[in-house]
């Protein structure tokens, strides 16, 4: 039997299951990886919108990091909804000491448009990505972070190609909440190459936690010792075949069929 890769997920709590720590288990469990959490904050929510969030002490969050790598350790984390500036800098501190693949995935917005970071979480931003290995926005956080226009794919790759050379990381530019009929995401390279993947849109309401998964499915994948191109390309495939087994639950963005994608 293989020994699985160590997954510490850093993240926020979705009572719907859709989205959020709850993705997160879901997505390393079905791609064969080990799932550990640390908590930033519980939110009350459902596929039509959050209801309420209580974050969590930024010491309870460090706690937690420090639980699970001192004893059990990590070989990929994945970051996703932080909660505040100083949940941020906990996070950052415990980087310092950790030399396995960091995905940050900038969460500011759900899906249903509740606002999940406030501007000084955003600007605590800047250390993780200079931490990570890769970065996932969608086109939203991307033009939060760099200020820039991304209303064509040109401004997209520009903006992600900025993002990549200020922080040393590399980016991926997720296109999904581009206007078109395919869904177009850019992996960008700190050194300027990039590779691009390009798939048809799948027309569907049952979105929520897209981001989630797809961050900690590349982690996951990382974490098995993929490269980070192989990495993102069969994280992006398990998102799409999730997509299409969606249940259907919900009145609004409902979540992905997780459970469904095992062993395919």
């Amino acid at each position: 039997m293989s020994i699985p890769p160590r997954i510490l997920a850093i993240a926020g709590s979705d009572s719907s299951g859709g989205a959020g720590i709850q993705a997160d288990i879901k997505t390393v469990t079905m791609l064969g990886g080990y799932a550990m959490t640390a908590i930033t904050a519980i939110t009350a929510q459902n596929t039509r919108g959050v209801q309420a969030v209580e974050v969590l002490s930024a010491d309870l969050v460090g706690a937690q990091i420090d639980s699970c790598l001192e004893d059990i350790g990590a070989d990929a984390i994945k970051i996703g909804m932080l909660g505040s500036p100083a949940i941020a800098r906990a996070v950052t501190e415990r980087l310092d000491s950790f030399d396995g693949a960091v995905v940050f995935d900038p969460v500011m917005v759900a899906t249903s448009g509740s606002v999940l970071a406030d501007e000084d979480t955003i600007a605590a931003f800047s250390q993780l990505m200079a931490r990570a290995t890769l970065t996932t926005p969608n086109v939203p956080e991307l033009a939060a972070l760099t200020g820039l226009p991304c209303d064509s794919p040109d401004q997209i790759a520009g903006a992600a190609t900025r993002l990549a050379s200020d922080y040393g990381c590399a980016v991926l530019a997720k296109g999904g909440h581009a206007e078109s009929t395919r869904v177009i995401d850019r992996l960008v390279h700190a050194d300027g190459s990039f590779a691009s993947f390009d798939d048809p849109r799948i027309d569907t309401r049952h979105t929520h936690g897209t981001g989630c998964t797809l961050s900690s499915a590349i982690a996951t994948l990382l974490g098995h010792g993929q490269s980070l191109e192989h990495a993102v390309r069969l994280g992006r495939r398990f998102v799409r075949e999730a997509l299409q087994k969606a249940p259907g639950f919900g009145a609004g963005h409902g979540p992905l069929g997780h459970q469904a994608v095992r062993g395919d």
